[in-house]
């Protein structure tokens, strides 16, 4: 070989060598949210779970009381995970998202609540459209598409109906429809949930039986009491509240297990809600974050979902065909028109059940 084509040879490799590490050197740079967060490589699961050992930890914001449980299996999985889970309904979830979004400090990875606060948020600015492998199983009816994931996924389903307490009233004399709420022997017995539950359940009433069966409701002294459906299922479950058209089946599942005498009835159609969760665009463990969501999606995390009295909206899972009618309120309205709707409900709530006391 000449002196000449030797040394071309050898630039050649050199150029070569040259490409080959600086490929190196970029598949080794870390990557935005943005880029983690939509990747899809063959070694997407290694990089989530070197990255989640990095950081350790994640904090969690959800609307349902099951995370509690959840979240201790999820550190069972991945004992090297800490997840710190804070509670709250839908609107404080919100207020709290949003002013650490507009701050210089966000403190959230992943946010988990209802439709109406997850398009809120969306809107906003707060959430990084995100890619699983586990969307395919979930239809698109519970999906918030982007480009090339979802910006919020479905990972639970609830249902709020009539719970009672079984020492206090029988299962033949509890009411089994809307109008039977209406028997003046329920008058000043009932109560409602003051958060959105309680505007959601209210809502519903209007769709269904119209404003003036709402105002028949008001002459039944219902009384507003201001915490969660699973506060007021407690409530219920002690025999403080004998009966309550506000209290989620999943809630009554896990008190009777407890061993408390307490039942759940739908009432036609029942008001259901899906829950949803996404990846916060600021989120300071995004790795560890993507592994959690990857994990709620999953079969397994589904099946651990209905543990809790949930259901799942995952297509192979089994649970999602109920037997009774449900409502979806916002499946039924816009973003736009949903506000409008909750601000109305709210107040109407306020009129007929509160400021008439």
């Amino acid at each position: 070989m000449s002196t000449i084509l030797m040394k071309t040879v050898l630039a050649i490799l050199a150029g070569l060598m040259d490409l080959a590490l600086i490929s190196q050197a970029i598949g080794a740079m870390p990557m935005s949210t943005a880029q983690l967060a939509l990747y899809q490589g063959a070694d997407r699961e290694k990089i989530l779970l070197d990255g989640a050992k990095r950081e350790g930890q994640f904090t969690l914001y959800d609307s349902h009381t099951w995370f509690r449980t959840y979240v201790k299996e999820f550190e069972k999985k991945y004992p090297f995970i800490t997840v710190s889970e804070w509670r709250n309904d839908s609107k404080n979830l919100i207020r709290r998202a949003m002013e650490e979004y507009n701050s210089s400090r966000v403190i959230v990875d992943v946010i988990e609540t209802t439709s109406e606060g997850m398009g809120l948020m969306k809107r906003d600015g707060l959430f990084q459209e995100y890619f699983t492998p586990e969307a395919r199983f979930y239809p698109d009816t519970v999906k918030s598409k982007g480009k090339i994931g979802v910006y919020y996924l479905g990972n639970r389903e609830t249902y709020n109906s009539l719970g009672f307490n079984t020492t206090l009233i029988s299962s033949n004399d509890a009411p089994k429809t809307f109008k039977d709420l209406l028997d003046p022997k329920w008058k000043s017995k009932m109560s409602i949930a003051g958060t959105s539950t309680g505007v959601r359940w209210v809502g519903s009433i209007i769709e269904v039986m119209g404003r003036e069966f709402l105002d028949k409701l008001g002459e039944q002294e219902i009384k507003v009491q201001d915490m969660s459906g699973a506060a007021l299922a407690g409530l219920v479950a002690s025999a403080e509240v004998p009966l309550s058209p506000t209290i989620f089946d999943a809630d009554v599942t896990v008190a009777k297990q407890k061993g408390a005498p307490i039942e759940w009835r739908p009432l036609e159609p029942v008001v259901t809600t899906v829950g949803y969760s996404a990846l916060s665009s600021k989120a300071p463990h995004p790795h560890a974050a993507l592994l959690f969501l990857d994990y709620v999606h999953s079969k397994e995390g589904q099946f651990l979902m209905t543990k809790g009295g949930l259901w799942s909206p995952r297509d192979d899972t089994g649970t999602r065909q109920q037997k009774f009618k449900k409502i979806y309120l916002d499946e039924k309205f816009s973003l736009a028109e949903i506000e409008g709707k909750f601000s109305q409900w709210e107040t109407l709530m306020r009129q007929l059940f509160i400021k008439r006391k």
